[in-house]
């Protein structure tokens, strides 16, 4: 199988004309405007349709009309585009369709930065909009991984009649590794007999909606909602752990910033320290369990992250109060070294190897 040369942002919009989509409904916001340049030039040649909207409240809302008919679609934006499409994210869930949202984080609150950053692991996997809903989060950690995680994107979208969020940054958007592209897993996808393609005179209308003035009947679709959220948390769970059953210590971190976390494990271990990894590739389903392997003797957890702390709040749930959590993180578009976590790793060492 051929490698190819590619930029982040661009193999995203590869990787999605492989899976089959053939719609994209966006707006232009750094550091991810190259996947939506990608889509508008590829997506007419096989006879899709790329529409750069309004607004990215217009877009999220031609996404939920796209998927209602049927089809594989997709947007894409950064951190405060992703924001004005909450509200339309928690509409696509309320009314179980299948898309996929890719948020290439850059630096806030607010407007923030274009410097790459960590900081919507709140909004992403606690829900940014209204309702007890979930959006499956998947976070890769170099361009293959993003490239397989945005055709599996779409498969779990569709299994599970549900969004699909890929989180990246503007490091992984923007830097170029080589890709191949490669078949997914196959599912037992279900038909889209739900979608509204017209009825021809042989079917009753599909009516696709996220309201209902009932409480009853409301509180039903959420019971519903829950028991397809469970089935996803065990099902779809995905990690990369190593270490963990020898190690003295054991950073947690994920996406570019597991990558930095391997540079300082690998010059670590050369001095004698057992350090281990555990890096979430979903951030929901969260892979809680993965901490139970653990070993007893561990000195303390240290989560690392592009922001002021978020997933240490998973982490500390994960461990349940078992080791100390230590959390050491930049934000503001800073990006922390592979020598800052090396030194925090020997800070809760104490200076006993």
């Amino acid at each position: 199988m051929t490698k190819v040369l590619m930029r982040g942002n661009e193999a995203i919009g590869a990787a999605a004309i492989e899976a089959g989509c053939k719609y994209f409904f966006g707006y232009p916001i750094t550091p991810q405007s190259e996947l939506p340049e990608y889509m508008a030039r590829e997506l007419p040649k096989i006879g899709g349709i790329f529409l750069q909207a309004e607004s990215e409240i217009a877009a999220i809302n031609m996404v939920y009309g796209a998927s209602g008919a049927g089809a594989r679609v997709m947007t894409s934006s950064s951190s405060p585009g992703i924001s004005l499409k909450q509200e339309g994210i928690s509409y696509i869930a309320g009314a179980e369709l299948p898309c996929l949202i890719v948020n290439i984080m850059r630096g806030g609150p607010g407007l923030g930065s274009i410097q790459p950053s960590q900081t919507d692991y709140f909004q992403a996997t606690r829900g940014g909009g209204n309702g007890d809903y979930r959006v499956v989060v998947l976070a890769p950690s170099n361009i293959q991984e993003l490239v397989d995680l945005v055709i599996e994107g779409f498969d779990i979208a569709d299994q599970y009649r549900n969004p699909v969020m890929i989180l990246g940054d503007g490091m992984i958007g923007q830097m170029m590794e080589p890709v191949e592209f490669k078949k997914p897993k196959p599912r037992d996808l279900p038909k889209k007999d739900w979608a509204t393609t017209g009825t021809k005179g042989k079917r009753k209308p599909n009516i696709i909606n996220s309201l209902y003035l009932e409480a009853e009947e409301l509180e039903e679709h959420n019971k519903k909602l829950q028991a397809k959220y469970q089935a996803i948390k065990e099902n779809e769970v995905k990690v990369e752990s190593y270490n963990i059953e020898n190690a003295d210590v054991v950073i947690a971190a994920y996406g570019t910033t597991a990558r930095i976390a391997k540079t300082a494990i690998s010059q670590l271990e050369k001095e004698g320290y057992k350090v281990g990894l555990i890096r979430p590739i979903t951030l929901w389903p969260y892979p809680y369990d993965e901490f139970e392997k653990i070993n007893d003797k561990c000195k303390g957890i240290l989560t690392v992250e592009m922001n002021t702390g978020q997933m240490v709040d998973d982490v500390k749930i994960a461990v349940k109060g078992k080791y100390p959590v230590h959390f050491y993180g930049r934000t503001g578009g800073m990006v922390p070294t592979p020598g800052e976590i090396v030194e925090k790793v020997k800070e809760i060492y104490g200076g006993e190897i």
